[in-house]
């Protein structure tokens, strides 16, 4: 195809290059007529490259879009297993903070236990220490008593045998 033959394309060209093909057969121009084919050819096959570029526009951005959608899914389970991960980390968090606070009950109902138990022991020292100054003075009282006696049973004897004194 020389430059002369070159003419516009598209839907214009189309038509172009069928009002030539069609004059050349009425005139007997062969060249008009073959140009008139071409010039159709050529409109046709950028016709057909349009349609293929728009439709890999199409599958281009089809393809951006499942990309698209693909990252967003990863990011959103991502953000998902996070959310996960921070609530096993705030249930093990509470939990400690439960297991805490029942080790400090634990050990503060076992100190007042344990001070009752001092004091109660405290009480029943006390109590034995009461019991034995009791006793202690009941044996003084006996033995006072018994003394007594003694005394009483010398004086008795003396009376009695006065050679025996010392």
């Amino acid at each position: 195809m020389t430059e002369q033959e070159r003419v516009a394309g598209g839907p214009l060209g189309k038509v172009v290059g069928k009002a030539k093909e069609m004059a050349g057969a009425a005139l007997g121009h062969d060249d008009l007529q073959r140009e008139g084919r071409l010039q159709e050819a050529q409109a046709d096959a950028e016709a057909e490259a349009a349609a293929k570029a728009a439709e890999a526009e199409r599958t281009e951005a089809e393809a951006e879009i499942e990309a698209e959608r693909v990252e967003t899914e990863v990011e959103r389970h991502e953000v998902e297993r996070e959310a996960a991960e921070a609530e096993v980390e705030e249930e093990a968090e509470r939990r400690r903070a439960e297991e805490e606070r029942g080790a400090a009950n634990r050990a503060q109902t076992e100190k007042v236990a344990a001070e009752r138990q001092r004091l109660a022991g405290e009480g029943d020292a006390a109590a034995k220490r009461q019991e034995a100054a009791a006793e202690k003075s009941e044996a003084k009282r006996e033995a006072a008593g018994l003394q007594r006696e003694a005394d009483r049973a010398e004086e008795a004897a003396a009376a009695i045998d006065p050679k025996e004194e010392n």
